[in-house]
């Protein structure tokens, strides 16, 4: 049996829009990490480590399942 690819989705560039205009740069120093991996966060075109998804969504005070969610 094939195995399903999990396409997970994020809300950051949301939550950073709703926390006062973030910037990514913002995000990025809060998180240490590059605006550019949060840039490739935000298309989708990386996954970050389990220890960085719950670093960002402390940096939002949110739930990381308010941050990071499975696809339907």
């Amino acid at each position: 049996m094939a195995k399903k690819k999990i396409h997970i989705e994020n809300s950051v560039r949301r939550l950073r829009f709703n926390s006062d205009e973030m910037t990514q740069q913002e995000l990025a120093d809060l998180v240490s990490i590059s605006r550019q991996t949060v840039v490739a966060i935000e298309k989708y075109k990386y996954t970050p480590s389990l220890e960085l998804a719950f670093k960002i969504a402390l940096a939002f005070n949110k739930k990381i399942q308010e941050v990071f969610y499975i696809s339907k």
